[in-house]
Parts: C-alpha cells; sequence; structure tokens
C-alpha cells in the first residue's frame, strides 16, 4: 500500500473535520492490544477493525513516544497524536459503553504523519529511527487528553505534533499555550 502525505492506499475518512489530514495521514494499532481486547470482547478481533491502516505486531504503540519516528516499509512517519474515542467508532464495534471503555483501557493506538512517502505491505517490519530524549507515551498523550494537566504541558513539547493539540490544551489548562508547529 501506498503511505503518502494524506493518507494510507485508498482510505477514506468520513469525518474530515475529526479525521485525518497530514497529522493524521496513517493509523497504526498493535495486534497484541487487538489480542487483549479480543479477551476482554470474547470475540475475534481482525486486522483493521479499528479503522487502522497499519496492524503492527512485535511494537508498543501505546508505549511509543510522542514524536517518535519510525520506517514503515519505504516510507519514514512520525507519531503525532492519538486514537481518541468517539460516536462513529463506538457505533461500529456496537459494544455498551464502548467510549468510555476503551478511552479506560489506555491502548489508544497512535496517528502518525508522514515526513516520507514510501510503500508498506504485509510482514515488512516497522522499525523505530528515532524517539525524543524525554517525552510522553501515546497512553500519557490520551490521559492529557482527559484532563491531565502535568502530561499535557509536557505533551506540548513533542516534536512533530498535531497543531490541533493546542485547542485540547486551551481546555485542559485553561489559557492559551503558544506552541510552534513543525514544518514538514
Amino acid at each position: 500500500m501506498t503511505i503518502g502525505r494524506l493518507g494510507a492506499g485508498d482510505d477514506e475518512q468520513m469525518d474530515k473535520k475529526h479525521h485525518g489530514g497530514p497529522y493524521q495521514a496513517v493509523y497504526a494499532y498493535a495486534r497484541e492490544d487487538l489480542d487483549w481486547w479480543t479477551e476482554q470482547l470474547g470475540r475475534e478481533l481482525v486486522n483493521g477493525m479499528f479503522g487502522e491502516n497499519i496492524t503492527t505486531a512485535g511494537l508498543d504503540v501505546s508505549g511509543a513516544l510522542m514524536g517518535e519516528t519510525w520506517r514503515l516499509g519505504t516510507a519514514v512517519v512520525q507519531v503525532a497524536s492519538v486514537r481518541i474515542p468517539c460516536a462513529t467508532f463506538a457505533g461500529w464495534m456496537d459494544e455498551r459503553h464502548w467510549v468510555r471503555r476503551f478511552a479506560e483501557a489506555g491502548r489508544p493506538g497512535a496517528y502518525l504523519r508522514v515526513l516520507e512517502e514510501g510503500v508498506a505491505g504485509p510482514g515488512d517490519p516497522v522499525e523505530v529511527l528515532s524517539r525524543p530524549p524525554e517525552g510522553v507515551t501515546v497512553t500519557g498523550a490520551m490521559r492529557a487528553y482527559y484532563g491531565d494537566a502535568g502530561l499535557m504541558r509536557r505533551l506540548l513539547d513533542a516534536p512533530g505534533l498535531d497543531p490541533r493539540w493546542e485547542d485540547v490544551a486551551v481546555s485542559v489548562l485553561g489559557r492559551s499555550v503558544p506552541h510552534e508547529s513543525a514544518a514538514g
């Protein structure tokens, strides 16, 4: 599948106001987390069930640091945001209290921005190219979204962070926070 600056393959986002764009070009979810959900829900979850473009194996997506860069096939991507569950996601999962359950589980998966376009296929390894020396994990970013002010302050320093986090920060911190978004 091709991995371009605005998406993977022929993927199409229905709600372009809240999904997609350069900072949510690709959604990655760990097979290990899908397996955990399989146990929790008592039903098999296939790759792509959560809408992910990339299902990884052997990579702790939720433990990745915001701003971390990976090689997917020939593409280079950067962790730029996290999946926040919504009513659309809840609708296709058809599980009671899905939004709350997904949020509380702390296994959100990562949205990636594409730094170098390329091609990736099933079985291609995902290689971590760089990690910020310190930072907030993908799971921590979800906790910041839900009100952890300390994590939010740290999150705003993540390289390549989706600029939409500035609005979330205003809500969480109660004030505007200057932030320079990375070019590219």
